[in-house]
């Protein structure tokens, strides 16, 4: 009998730090991938790699966020898949976007639009899937919780992310679609590898891929990784405007 709670994952943004750990995680239980890139030298070593330590289907799909037409992604997709998970995102340079239209563009369609979109085309290859737990995940930000001076560009575009997937959430609720919002804080990554992030609060991509795994499990409606930045954001959600706007943060 086949124990595994899928068969097929569609990864976007598969060659980023979280989804190649999230990619290792999931094919050590024999579920087949389908990972989405740009970086196609990378996407292809990471599929190899994979395949030879798992055993599991691993197919490559080429495509750049940025660039490319999402339509043409979905052709690319032949097959039903079990679950749709969007790891892409995009940090962007706070200072620059407020004097550069072109950088504010950026941010939003990484961290937002593109990531729905595709999200809604995909829906109709979930939709063909004879599984039990049908999942879309997506991967948001607690920067999302609550605006913040030295990342609010990219914050309110992943607090509109998150906002689409309660939306989507609610939606496919009587279609049997489970939609999960991870909100990960610090992840010690190649996006943040410039950044003074503070170890007790940062935490390896090795454990965000496991606390998405019994998330999914556990059909989650959001998850917070590190579990304690459920608290710590629930404080800064709730600090008063008049104390909030003379923090520095």
């Amino acid at each position: 009998m086949n124990q595994k709670p899928w068969n097929k994952i569609a990864v976007l943004g598969a060659t980023s730090d979280m989804a190649i750990a999230f990619c290792h995680f999931v094919a050590k239980h024999g579920i087949s991938l389908i990972l989405i890139a740009r970086n196609k030298e990378k996407l292809e070593k990471i599929a190899k790699d994979i395949n030879i330590r798992y055993n599991v289907s691993v197919e490559t799909v080429l495509f750049d966020v940025e660039k490319d037409d999402p339509t043409i992604l979905v052709k690319k997709i032949s097959e039903p898949i079990d679950v749709f998970i969007s790891f892409v995102g995009y940090l962007g340079n706070q200072s620059k976007a407020q004097s550069d239209p072109k950088e504010v563009d950026k941010i939003v369609k990484i961290n937002y639009q593109m990531p729905a979109i595709i999200t809604e085309l995909l829906l109709e290859k979930i939709k063909q899937s004879t599984s039990n737990k049908r999942m879309i995940v997506g991967i948001s930000s607690v920067a999302g919780d609550r605006g913040r001076q030295s990342n609010y560009f990219y914050g309110s575009a992943k607090a509109a992310y998150s906002a689409y997937l309660s939306g989507l959430r609610n939606r496919l609720f009587k279609e049997k679609i489970h939609v999960l919002t991870v909100k990960p804080g610090f992840v010690y990554t190649s996006m943040t590898q410039d950044l003074n992030l503070p170890p007790l609060l940062t935490a390896q991509p090795e454990e965000v891929a496991k606390d998405i795994y019994k998330a999914m499990l556990k059909q989650k409606d959001v998850l917070y990784t590190k579990w304690f930045w459920k608290y710590i954001m629930l404080i800064i959600k709730y600090l008063p405007e008049f104390l909030f706007k003379r923090l520095s943060l």
